[in-house]
């Protein structure tokens, strides 16, 4: 089943949240053939668990921290987000990656946290402006991967990839449908090197400039399995028709 998710980033407080789903549930509630999934910031986390219990839309977080407790001021553990009813979490955005200063080897921790503790993780890689332009597209994308994914070994359908070119995010120009197959293709093909057990079960999603325009067009290529979108997300009635545009 295809993912479309949204992820608001730090955006939507818990009461303009409210107001997002009361508009946002009966413009999709006849949508029953793929996932539906907000990613909303901690603070909306809990009004929104409420509001989506027995709905067809899935709670997702933007980020978790690897320990299970502890003296980690600011953090949130996997067990936390459990608790909310938290079923998806991102893990490695390149905001993190890039302004937090996140590496491969703690996003590997991340996934093996959430794996252990039942939350589905949204593995995010990809290059920045000057890595694509020094033609090191895919040598990036394969060492963010391997390095994120060593130790673990029956991952197959438990998590999902994210493709985010760095310099697509919020940027307005995209990467091109075809130039997104290629770079799903390779991912892909580097899961299947990884896991021969792989089997095509790990579905890999785009974002970065996903808009309502291009969002169809992204999902008419054969290897892009759903859309993780930001700006385009933080209005109900145009994520709704994101939804809805294939």
């Amino acid at each position: 089943m295809k993912l479309i998710s949204a992820n608001w980033k730090m955006n939507i407080t818990p009461s303009q949240t409210k107001e997002y789903i009361i508009k946002f549930l009966p413009l999709i509630e006849d949508v029953k053939d793929r996932e539906i999934l907000l990613c909303v910031p901690y603070t909306s986390l809990c009004i929104a668990s409420e509001m989506l219990k027995g709905t067809n839309v899935k709670l997702g977080a933007q980020n978790v921290y690897y320990e299970q407790k502890g003296a980690f001021t600011g953090e949130i553990s996997v067990s936390m987000l459990k608790d909310l009813g938290v079923s998806y979490v991102i893990v490695g955005h390149s905001e993190r990656r890039w302004i937090f200063g996140e590496d491969d080897e703690a996003v590997n921790k991340k996934l093996v946290a959430c794996l252990d503790g039942g939350l589905r993780p949204i593995l995010c890689v990809g290059e920045r402006l000057d890595e694509r332009e020094a033609g090191l597209t895919y040598k990036v994308i394969e060492t963010q991967i391997r390095i994120a994914l060593s130790s673990l070994e029956n991952y197959t359908d438990m998590i999902d990839i994210a493709y985010e070119p760095v310099w697509a995010i919020g940027s307005g120009n995209p990467a091109t449908p075809e130039d997104a197959q290629a770079v799903h293709r390779f991912i892909k093909n580097v899961l299947e090197d990884l896991n021969k057990n792989y089997q095509g079960m790990t579905r890999v999603v785009y974002g970065g400039s996903v808009n309502v325009h291009n969002a169809g067009e992204f999902m008419k290529m054969p290897d892009v399995d759903g859309l993780l979108v930001g700006g385009a997300s933080l209005d109900p009635k145009t994520f709704s028709q994101i939804v809805k545009s294939f």
